[in-house]
């Protein structure tokens, strides 16, 4: 029979041995494993900390010091540079401590295993468990290693210009970029002509928003109810003459209603002049230019949600429009009562996608008249939302501190819409259901 192992007797009063490798894991990489008599790794892990900081050593002098100071010395430095090298070194010094804490760690475990009698892992039976329990791991690493620097880092960046005073006046390398802190965001609120910019732009994109999803869905729902009607004859060519807007690229049809809707040859202008009612200002007048916009968005968007809320009416059972005949209902209380509950229950997801994606719209916006038209005393086109604003700051008047400011506030109204939107999924609420 085997002996059964008893802790050892060795331990250093109640310090014991984890804490001692631990501990000297902390002074430096690979000596925790030393200690533990892991000869090969403990090696290993010090070659790996000398490499890490020779290696990058100057990108963290000239990054952190560049993120602090934005730079020194006109034509020099570069203060954008010097941020996004600062934003890189960041990033490197959080991986590098990822690893140190993950060394500390391990040190700690493979001491308390001495501690228990146990005999430290080797190099190989270490390799194993790392690819053995940390087999996921290592498949997700290369995406979260994609996703940090292609969506983490510009995202952190923008949020850095947002704290800056960069514009036309402000650019490297002939000019230093300083750091403003709130400065822009107070700005936006108390100088006239960016205040009022803002809020016209903002309780423009509202509007575009609430209505124009609003509408699309409406229309999108009224069109599925009435051709789903039994009495209705040619389902399907109905179905597929009003899918084919959807099947249409958008940039085109949006060109194409542009110049449908031009003010001196579009073909509207030129039908209405015949019915007599007279040319309209379609691209030149700020009220007729957003209803423009809005006509535009209800004939791209009301095709999807045909199709969506067709496929809904498909799947509601006949037995319950026929029980409610039966106590007497009405066409329109069976609509309220059966076909809009069983509909908006499972598209709400969606349509606050919709939402969501309408409140971002910039396609439509730019490609229909630039944002236009001009307005006085304002930095936005009469029609501008929010993005399309942002894009003018940006690439129009080199405005890009308040272009990232503002593009802070869009995240954020985002953000809210798109946690609202997940709490109420399914996969959210039923998520302890999921093993």
């Amino acid at each position: 029979m085997e002996p059964q192992r008893q802790p050892t007797t060795s331990r250093a009063g109640s310090w014991g041995k984890r804490n001692t490798a631990a501990l000297l894991s902390v002074f430096s990489m690979g000596l925790g494993q030393l200690y533990n008599r892991q000869w090969i790794k403990g090696l290993l892990l010090l070659i790996l900390q000398f490499s890490y900081i020779i290696v990058f050593r100057d990108i963290f002098n000239m990054g952190l010091w560049g993120i602090v100071t934005l730079g020194e010395k006109p034509f020099r430095d570069d203060s954008i540079m010097l941020m996004a090298e600062g934003l890189i070194a960041i990033f490197l010094i959080l991986f590098g401590g990822l690893f140190y804490a993950l060394n500390i760690r391990d040190a700690y475990q493979v001491g308390r295993m001495r501690e228990e009698g146990s005999r430290p892992p080797g190099i190989w039976a270490s390799f194993r468990a790392v690819t053995d329990k940390g087999f996921p791991y290592l498949i997700v690493f290369p995406s979260f290693l994609f996703l940090v620097f292609v969506v983490i880092y510009p995202l952190l960046f923008m949020m850095l210009i947002a704290f800056t005073n960069y514009d036309l006046y402000h650019s490297p390398p002939a000019k230093l970029v300083d750091w403003v802190g709130l400065d822009n965001f107070v700005a936006l609120f108390q100088l006239d002509l960016w205040r009022n910019s803002f809020i016209n732009v903002f309780s423009w994109t509202v509007v575009w928003t609430l209505v124009a999803t609003t509408v699309q869905f409406a229309l999108g729902l009224i069109l599925a109810v009435l051709i789903n009607q039994k009495r209705v004859k040619g389902k399907r060519f109905f179905r597929t003459v009003l899918i084919l807007p959807w099947a249409v690229p958008p940039f085109v049809t949006i060109i194409t209603w542009s110049a449908l809707f031009n003010d001196d040859f579009g073909f509207i202008n030129q039908m209405l002049t015949t019915m007599g009612i007279g040319a309209i200002p379609w691209l030149t007048d700020v009220f007729w230019t957003k209803v423009a916009l809005l006509l535009i968005q209800f004939w791209l968007g009301f095709p999807f949600n045909m199709a969506l809320c067709t496929g809904i009416l498909q799947s509601i059972s006949s037995d319950m429009y026929e029980a409610a005949e039966v106590d007497g209902a009405t066409a329109f209380t069976k609509f309220r009562h059966i076909t809009l509950p069983m509909v908006l229950y499972a598209t709400a997801p969606l349509l606050i996608v919709q939402y969501a994606g309408n409140f971002n719209n910039f396609n439509v916006i730019y490609l229909f008249n630039q944002g236009g038209p001009a307005v006085p005393e304002s930095t936005a086109g009469g029609s501008d939302i929010l993005i399309s604003w942002v894009y003018k700051l940006m690439f129009d008047i080199s405005k890009f501190n308040y272009a990232a400011a503002i593009s802070i506030v869009i995240g954020l109204i985002v953000m809210s819409l798109a946690a609202y939107q997940f709490t109420r999924t399914r996969s959210f609420n039923e998520e302890d259901m999921i093993q």
